[in-house]
């Protein structure tokens, strides 16, 4: 990654989010509403915790067929994704309470999902809400050397085989986190001196990093080798849950930002991007299912990225009712509202855009 800084333009454009910010504000005033999250968030969150802490206790506590624990792994799978989209993610971003200790606690949550939340934060909050698409600044669309997400990345002859083998290593999202990148991160951030809101004592991050890869591993590898479980049995839980989770997670999040309809800009020869930030989210970013309540009760309202990457502070249970003031702004002011009507669509929609990305650049 890049230490370039990079600034928006500052256009007359600006009034764009000047005005739908006035809407948006004017909508929760005139409906007396808070923008954290209410009483169907809570039920969400305890839904998603009994999907990931359930079969969990289920396998601990009944002796089961092999194949009915193969399914437990896999709904704990569910419940990791569900929880991190759900419930850690509005916390992290503060908008789960309007208590702190509240967001603080759900925020916590990511510890039994495998990663860490100064890392994610970081990575997530700062980089990737900041620099939304920016080959070098958003780490969400550097996948390493093998698979290619932007246009400006390095291609590579593998590259033309992405299309088959990107949502096969998709999987390995969250094992990648259990096991190395927490500890990739967390030095490299440190270094940096990134944070969001306070900086970290370094001390405190790494004490607080490896105890809860403690907590983890005693959870999900330590309690069932205890229980009785062969280690072999373990191996391939933990890789199933992890698995599962993996691929619901990648392909959210590359739903959003690596499509056809979103864009890939750089700056210019000063650091500068064409424009402002608000602006910036609109080109990058895309929806998808937008009337699937399925779709969008189980991602946590990020079906409806547009919404969240301009009003993240707002919890995702108002994106509904907020998207239709967003959309029609957007059209006010000509500027893009992207979205695909289905998950499938955008689905299909994202496998053409591997390929496309995969293929050498002259032949484009």
């Amino acid at each position: 990654m890049t230490n370039k800084t990079i600034s928006f333009s500052r256009n007359d454009s600006a009034k764009f989010f000047r005005t739908l910010n006035k809407r948006v504000n004017d909508y929760f005033k005139e409906n007396n509403l808070k923008k954290t999250g209410n009483w169907k968030l809570y039920v969400k969150a305890v839904v998603m915790f009994t999907l990931l802490l359930g079969p969990l206790v289920l396998l601990l506590t009944v002796s089961m067929p092999g194949w009915l624990q193969i399914l437990c792994m896999i709904v704990i799978g569910i419940g990791i994704a569900g929880v991190g989209m759900n419930v850690m993610h509005d916390a992290n971003h503060g908008s789960f309470s309007s208590k702190k200790w509240v967001n603080t606690l759900m925020g916590s949550s990511i510890h039994i999902l495998a990663g860490n939340d100064y890392n994610w934060k970081v990575q997530h909050n700062v980089l990737h809400h900041t620099y939304t698409n920016i080959q070098g600044h958003d780490e969400d669309i550097d996948a390493g050397r093998i698979i290619r997400f932007s246009k400006h990345a390095k291609w590579s002859k593998i590259h033309q085989y992405q299309k088959y083998y990107a949502f096969l290593l998709y999987g390995l999202l969250t094992v990648n986190w259990a096991i190395t990148t927490d500890f990739k991160q967390t030095y490299v951030y440190l270094k940096r001196k990134l944070s969001y809101g306070d900086f970290p004592n370094p001390a405190t991050q790494w004490t607080k990093l490896i105890i809860g890869k403690i907590v983890y591993y005693s959870i999900w590898v330590v309690l069932p080798l205890a229980l009785g479980f062969a280690w072999w049995q373990v191996f391939i839980g933990f890789f199933i849950m992890h698995y599962t989770a993996g691929i619901i997670l990648s392909v959210i999040f590359q739903l959003a930002h690596v499509m056809p309809n979103t864009d890939m800009p750089l700056p210019d020869e000063n650091g500068t991007m064409k424009n402002t930030w608000a602006i910036h989210q609109l080109f990058t970013t895309s929806n998808f299912s937008p009337k699937s309540w399925i779709v969008e009760f189980y991602t946590g309202g990020l079906n409806r990225q547009v919404e969240h990457h301009l009003f993240s502070h707002i919890s995702h249970v108002h994106y509904k009712n907020i998207a239709k003031i967003v959309k029609e702004t957007a059209q006010e002011f000509s500027l893009p509202y992207n979205e695909y009507n289905s998950i499938w669509t955008a689905i299909a929609e994202h496998y053409n855009q591997l390929k496309e990305l995969g293929r050498k650049p002259s032949m484009a």
